[in-house]
């Protein structure tokens, strides 16, 4: 599995990306962090008029029930492919 450092090292690789891998990959980088980070998602989804919030909010609640390791391991193995 992916230790806590491989962790943070992808975390500060993909602010180095000169390509942008698009909203799609964006958004399940978003949601692997936060599901590494802090688990499950809380709070009320947001509503129609806020559709950026509403996109994070699916994003992160498909992870549900993933634990922070896998979560981690999946970052780690996402960030990887978009820095070969």
């Amino acid at each position: 599995m992916t230790s806590e450092d491989e962790f943070h090292a992808a975390v500060e690789q993909v602010k180095t990306l000169v390509v942008d891998p698009g909203n799609s990959v964006k958004l399940q980088l978003y949601a692997l962090y936060k599901q590494a980070t802090e688990g499950d998602v809380t709070g009320k989804r947001p509503g129609f008029t806020n559709p950026v919030g509403r996109a994070k909010y699916d994003a992160w609640a498909e992870q549900e029930g993933l634990s922070a390791e896998e979560a981690r391991s999946e970052y780690v193995t996402l960030v990887h492919s978009l820095m070969a």
